[in-house]
């Protein structure tokens, strides 16, 4: 699994979109491994590296000119973009899935009707271990501002704010990855 080929492959070197890019998918990678080992998690280090690593690989598409992406979608649409983009370039459905259900806390059809948005009508919700894993590590980091780590009650906050059932998956999420 060659996740870096991809990377260098959407985000060119010395772009301010690789470079907060690059330092948000490693801070996440590096927390999702550091949960993984401390709770004895029965995943692969690699698969959970690669899919902490391409998780947010269909943000370029977007329209976020504040991190270097100047694409036309709407930013709520980087997860359905990004496991399409990871299916095309023959990524394992496993790391597929966890871009298409970590925006957020999981987003499910009844949010994309009821919000209409901008993604086909389905659920986008993590259900497997690796993908509950790392939607739950990409709460404490943003692409923006500071970049540094959130604290867990910032991290809950920022899930609270979107409404919905999130916030109860992320307290699930939670329960599962804390001490």
């Amino acid at each position: 699994m060659d996740f870096q080929a991809i990377i260098d492959k959407y985000y060119p070197a010395g772009t301010l979109r690789r470079d907060i890019f690059m330092k948000h998918s490693r801070q996440v990678a590096l927390l999702a491994l550091d949960i993984m080992r401390r709770k004895n998690l029965p995943l692969d280090p690699a698969m959970v590296e690669a899919a902490a690593m391409l998780h947010d690989i269909g943000v370029f598409m977007t329209h976020a000119p504040a991190i270097g992406c100047e694409g036309s979608h709407r930013y709520i649409t980087h997860g359905v973009l990004g496991a399409d983009l990871l299916r095309r370039e023959g990524m394992p459905e496993e790391i597929a899935r966890v871009a298409e259900r970590h925006t957020g806390a999981g987003i499910t059809a009844e949010d994309v009707e009821m919000l209409n948005l901008p993604i086909p009508v389905a659920d986008y919700v993590p259900r497997t271990l690796l993908e509950k894993l790392v939607c739950y590590a990409d709460k404490f980091y943003s692409k923006s501002g500071t970049m540094e780590r959130k604290d867990f009650r910032t991290a809950r906050a920022s899930v609270a704010r979107h409404g919905g059932n999130g916030l109860a998956r992320f307290d699930e999420m939670a329960r599962m990855f804390e001490e």
